[in-house]
Parts: C-alpha cells; structure tokens; sequence
C-alpha cells in the first residue's frame, strides 16, 4: 500500500499540501539534500522514494543500522559513474542515520557538496542531538508528524478495498468500530495499522467481518512511545516536572505512568521530584523534601510493583503542595554576590578563635551568644562589612514560608527596638513567649 503519488500520500500536509515548498520543489526538479525526521510508520522512506521518483533520479537505498562506510563508498562510485554515463543524479537514501557516529556522518559531506549524491536522511531522533553540525548545515530538516486517527482510517478502508495491493480481493467487511479502533490504537504509525488489519484478515478469513474483538486481538498490547535515552526521555521528564511545579496531579500521574509503561527506572522520576522538591516546593511546605526522599527508601525497599505506591504517593502530594522558588532564588542571589566578592574578610567578632594570638588579633572578640538572652536572639551583623544590609531570601505568602515571614519580622521589629535609642517609660516589649 505504499503510495506510489504524492496525491496518495496521506497526512503531512503541512510538507505536501498545494502550494507547500516541499511538495513545489519535489514537482520541480530542484530537491536538494534533507533530513527526515519524524515518529515510526509516518512515510519518511515513501517520501524519499517518492523523491527520486518526480526527480527522476536513481534511488540508492541505505541502512546506518546494517551497512556502513565501505557501502557508502560504492554508492557513490556508482552514482559518480551513473552521473558520468547517463547524467542521471543519485539519491541516497540512509535510514536510521542517527546510528553513525560523527565521524561516519562526516563521510557523506564531501560527496554532498560535490552534487555526487543527494542525501536524505530518515531518523526518529531529534537531528539537533542525533546529526552533526556540519551535516546539519548542508542539509534541510523536515518535520513529519503522526498520522491522525482520520488519516489512518482512510488508509484502512483503501486497503480493504484495493484488489491489487490491499486486501480488496479477499471480500472482507470490517465494522465501523473496528476500523475507528485500530486508527485509535495505532498512535500515529500507518505500518502499525496496515499489519494490524492484515493480522485481523488473517484471523477471520477470506468473507470474514473483523469488529472490535477481531481487530483488539490483532493489535495487541500497545507500546508506549518512550526512548529512555532519546530525546523523549526529557520531553516526559520535562513533563512530568512541568505539571508537578504547575500543581496538576493528573498531569503528573499521567506522565509517571507513561515513563513507566515506557520502561523508565523510577529511580530516575525520583531524583527529579527530590530536585523539585527543593526548588519549587521549597520552604512552602518542608515536608515535601522529607517526603519524596522517604518515597524514594520505599520504592528501593518493594521494589515494582508495590513500589509504584510510594511514586505515586509522592507525586500526587508534590503537585498539590504550596509552591514556592523562594530557596532557589536565594541561591542564586548568594551565589551571585559570592563571585562579585570573592575575597571579603569573615568579620572578626564571628570569626573562630582557638589560639591565644588570634584572641590577641581581635578573634572572636565582641561576638555576642544568642541564647544568653531569653529570645535567643542578639542583634548583630554576620555578612562581611560591604554586604552589610543585603538580603539573599524573601519569604513568600504560601504556606509554611507565612510562618518564616513572621519569624523574621519579629527578629528586624526586635532589632529595631534594640538598636533605636531609648523609649518612653509606658513602652512594653513583647516578651519571647509573645514570638512567632
């Protein structure tokens, strides 16, 4: 059921829509060398084919995953001598050309430049990651996206109907559930779809009426679409942290179950969750630090499945705790001023004095103890003279970081009074029971 026309082709509109570049510059004649790059089952070898086919040129199809270097050689020895003989371009094809290394792909550069070849290049991976630079420069990327639960439909019922490529001799009839099911269930992937409905003719034979049973066993289980070591492995992390910070349980627990599903260690969404533990939930709520490292012990204690719990536990009470990237933002700050003043003396009434000549220097002398007081608590400065005044951490207004707001106001209302000059007989201070 490959198209054998750009007017069978099936989705990509975008790309091969009337009036689209793509499409203008395959009809023309004038292809130069691309990348494709998109999910599995989304025409990216038919649209090379198809390629090679309106610009008449000799189609030299390639596999990164099975062939290497030496091939590439021959291909363009023969496309150098086809050139030569009949004046008729080359396209190499190379699928999965994510699998070379750099200095692989750096082997097709030469060849491109001099107009040997036209390359294009299929790949699921993201070409910003998987392909070099300099490949990158002299080729075009171009996006194919997953084919709709629509497109699919229509190229299931073509292929029940087609006597000559599809099944249209074997007098099938397939229920509209079915088929709507099976365009549903193959996330995007036209080959998904097609050996599905092929399966399901096979199951019920020859005049046979595939529903939704016949068409549920055909699939299978479906796979979720997950690469623990691509670029969809921190899409779904990124996800995950995103819904957590933006407090939405359903969003969260949906990606921890698709990086499940997917086959993620769990070990690997936990030291996501204890990070933003830190830096969005913060001192709004302290018990969430505890928490998912505490979830963390007991996955690594059950183990999957009951270990899930624990994730799951950890992430509903992460999205809905108070919000708050008040320590991270302090971090920053203090980091900031620690590279502006890399050498600012420790003030000597805090600093440590252990010897009878630093006593002597000054050490320690004037350092006044908190707790000889009943509020535990002295005024007195402790940032070095030129940070004198500058504050790193501003409490928010959510949770318990309400709390530490008032906590601190006691502390400048007590230094005020402490260090403003004597008050009226009637004033009253509070005492420390009185203390946030």
């Amino acid at each position: 059921m490959r198209p054998r026309t750009l007017d069978e082709f099936v989705g990509q509109l975008h790309l091969l829509g009337t009036g689209k570049p793509l499409r203008d510059a395959i009809e023309q004649g004038r292809v130069l060398s691309m990348i494709f790059w998109g999910p599995p089952g989304t025409g990216k070898t038919t649209l090379a084919r198809l390629v090679a086919q309106y610009t008449d040129r000799y189609f030299a199809p390639f596999s990164a995953v099975t062939e290497g270097v030496p091939r590439v050689r021959e291909i363009v020895a023969e496309a150098e001598g086809r050139l030569q003989r009949e004046g008729r371009g080359t396209i190499l094809f190379v699928d999965e050309i994510h699998r070379f290394n750099r200095a692989q792909q750096d082997a097709f550069l030469p060849h491109v430049e001099a107009g040997t070849i036209t390359l294009i290049g299929a790949t699921t991976e993201n070409p910003s990651f998987a392909l070099t630079g300099a490949l990158l420069s002299r080729t075009r990327v171009f996006v194919l996206e997953p084919l709709s639960a629509e497109d699919l439909n229509g190229l299931l019922r073509r292929a029940l109907a087609d006597p000559e490529r599809g099944l249209g001799t074997r007098a099938l009839r397939a229920t509209d559930e079915a088929l709507a099911f099976l365009a549903e269930h193959a996330d995007g992937d036209a080959r998904r779809a097609l050996t599905a409905l092929e399966a399901a003719a096979d199951a019920v034979g020859d005049g046979g009426e595939i529903d939704r049973a016949a068409a549920q066993d055909a699939l299978q289980r479906r796979v979720a679409h997950y690469d623990n070591a691509g670029e969809e492995h921190f899409n779904m992390l990124s996800a995950y942290h995103k819904s957590l910070r933006g407090s939405d349980p359903n969003g969260a627990l949906y990606w921890m179950a698709r990086m499940i599903e997917g086959g993620e260690d769990p070990l690997v969404m936990f030291r996501r969750a204890i990070a933003m533990a830190s830096e969005d939930v913060g001192l709004a709520d302290p018990e969430a630090l505890k928490l998912a490292i505490a979830a963390r012990e007991a996955y690594r204690m059950l183990g999957p499945p009951e270990g899930y719990l624990a994730l799951s536990q950890m992430t509903i009470y992460l999205a809905t705790a108070p919000k708050s990237n008040r320590s991270y933002m302090a971090l920053e700050a203090a980091l900031d001023a620690a590279r502006e003043t890399p050498a600012e003396p420790v003030p000597l009434h805090i600093r440590n004095a252990p010897t009878k000549l630093m006593k002597e220097l000054g050490y320690h002398e004037g350092y006044q103890y908190a707790h000889a007081v009943p509020e535990a608590y002295i005024p007195q400065e402790y940032l070095p003279e030129r940070l004198r005044g500058q504050t790193f951490y501003e409490p928010g207004s959510f949770g318990f970081e309400r709390e530490i707001a008032k906590r601190l106001a006691w502390w400048a209302e007590l230094k005020a009074r402490t260090t403003a000059p004597p008050s009226s007989p009637g004033d009253a201070e509070r005492s420390p029971e009185e203390a946030p």
